[in-house]
């Protein structure tokens, strides 16, 4: 049993065809079938159920997959770990952010780290909380920052500062000079409204008993920001948020509700191989 076969097998349970799982390692069906036949000739069990038109794993097979996928991330691992010191910290930190995150990336901590590792290149995904979340399981990026709230339990998580979600609205929407707000003023008022923090505004709403009038919903908290610099409504967005987009017409202020406060966060999967890069730049994070 070699780390080759390894590979095969998993991508023959992962197709569930022979066929479709030569074609995707690109090499022929009966060299594909005659390497499984000796794996489970060396292992003195059947590993796989011949059905009709897929194939299924037997409980040997199910064992193997487990361990073979444990196997492979591990050498995978140890592969990227080696060639971190060969690179002496150069190399591509892939990250994704939200569009809230402000200018997270850009502040005096990221920068510090940069100086540091001037090598070192990013890619940057930019999307909403839980698509990010899809992609670092998927493991095609290493760290993500997203906005609390997000269900954590596969990740490891570095918390910056908690901020308060604002209204940011032109003057002709200020009908008083405060510079912080009860959510129930809001009432009756038009409001632009972050998708991402759709439900728990709703439910903060509900709680103060009324229904928001939303003028519209966005993506982007920069959208948001902008729809309200134009003067089509009162934006909520994380105060941070506000900066990302021209912003010289409005109001900005501060929502008192506890409910309604966020946090910027580094995540990254627990159980995972984690390059050194990836390491400096959370460590670099959490002194923001």
């Amino acid at each position: 049993m070699d780390i080759r076969q390894l590979k095969y097998f998993l991508t023959i349970a992962e197709e569930g065809q022979i066929t479709a799982a030569a074609k995707k390692l690109w090499m022929a069906q009966p060299p594909l079938s005659h390497q499984m036949k000796m794996l489970e000739e060396e292992l003195g069990v059947v590993l796989f159920e011949r059905g009709p038109r897929q194939i299924y794993l037997t409980d040997a097979g199910k064992i193997l997959f487990k361990r073979a996928k444990q196997i492979i991330e591990l050498v995978d691992s140890t592969s990227k770990e080696i060639e971190d010191l060969k690179r002496g910290f150069r190399g591509t930190l892939n990250i994704g952010t939200v569009s809230s995150s402000g200018n997270i990336l850009l502040n005096e901590g990221i920068a510090k780290f940069h100086k540091e590792y001037s090598g070192v290149k990013f890619e940057i995904h930019e999307s909403n909380t839980y698509t990010l979340i899809d992609l670092l399981t998927k493991g095609l990026i290493e760290v993500g920052i997203v906005r609390t709230p997000f269900k954590n339990e596969l990740f490891h998580c570095c918390y910056a500062k908690e901020e308060p979600m604002v209204a940011a609205m032109d003057k002709k929407y200020d009908w008083c000079g405060d510079k912080q707000i009860e959510m129930k003023e809001l009432a009756g008022r038009p409001l632009i409204i972050y998708r991402r923090f759709a439900k728990i505004i709703n439910e903060v709403c509900e709680f103060y008993d009324f229904v928001p009038e939303v003028f519209c919903h966005t993506d982007d908290a920069r959208t948001s920001i902008l729809w309200a610099n134009a003067g089509h409504g009162i934006a909520i967005v994380p105060a941070s948020a506000v900066t990302l987009a021209s912003h010289e017409n409005l109001c900005v202020k501060v929502i008192k509700e506890k409910k309604l406060r966020t946090k910027i966060t580094a995540i990254w999967m627990k159980g995972r191989y984690l390059s050194l890069l990836a390491e400096k730049f959370i460590n670099y994070f959490a002194s923001i």
